[in-house]
């Protein structure tokens, strides 16, 4: 009786980064929102005192909603490892693809942040009684940016795997 392994473990690196490219893409982006939002989160909430998550309300909401934000970043930033681990053990981690799901990751919730929740929804802005239109700009080029480079690494990944498919068949 011919049984398969359990982990693939008699698969090639490569075919296993096949075969679990959208996993270490996912394992990025999921990483990469989680630690923008811990950054946003510890510098301009609590260091700063800039904003809260929520400041349409009292301070003591604002805070409330700071706890809540920094709770569901690290659910994000801890289910992310927990699928990098299983990417390791299954031999098929592929450390591009997965930097360039963090940088997606990074910049879609930046952007996401940045437009949706300052201007769109205006639960907070990046600052007050300033002119803040310089900071709404930067905010935003960087996410770009990290969108950009997200995008060209999972990019230059695709085509490596469609590559690798062509060959395999």
């Amino acid at each position: 009786m011919d049984v398969k392994p359990r982990h693939h473990k008699n698969k090639t690196m490569s075919q296993n980064r096949y075969s679990y490219s959208s996993r270490n893409l996912w394992s990025g982006i999921l990483f990469g929102i989680g630690l923008v939002a811990f950054i946003d989160e510890m510098v301009f909430h609590q260091l700063l005192h800039w904003h809260h998550f929520y400041d349409k309300s009292t301070t003591n909401m604002g805070l409330v909603s700071d706890g809540l934000f920094h709770a569901l970043s690290w659910f994000a930033t801890i289910g992310s490892l927990f699928m990098f681990a299983d990417l390791r053990r299954r031999n098929a981690l592929w450390l591009k693809r997965w930097q360039g799901g963090v940088f997606l990751g990074a910049g879609a919730f930046q952007l996401y942040d940045g437009i949706i929740q300052h201007k769109l929804m205006r639960l907070h802005q990046i600052r007050y009684d300033v002119d803040i239109l310089p900071y709404d700009l930067i905010w935003n080029i960087i996410a770009g940016a990290l969108i950009v480079l997200g995008a060209f690494l999972v990019y230059r990944t695709r085509r490596s795997t469609i590559n690798s498919s062509k060959a395999s068949d």
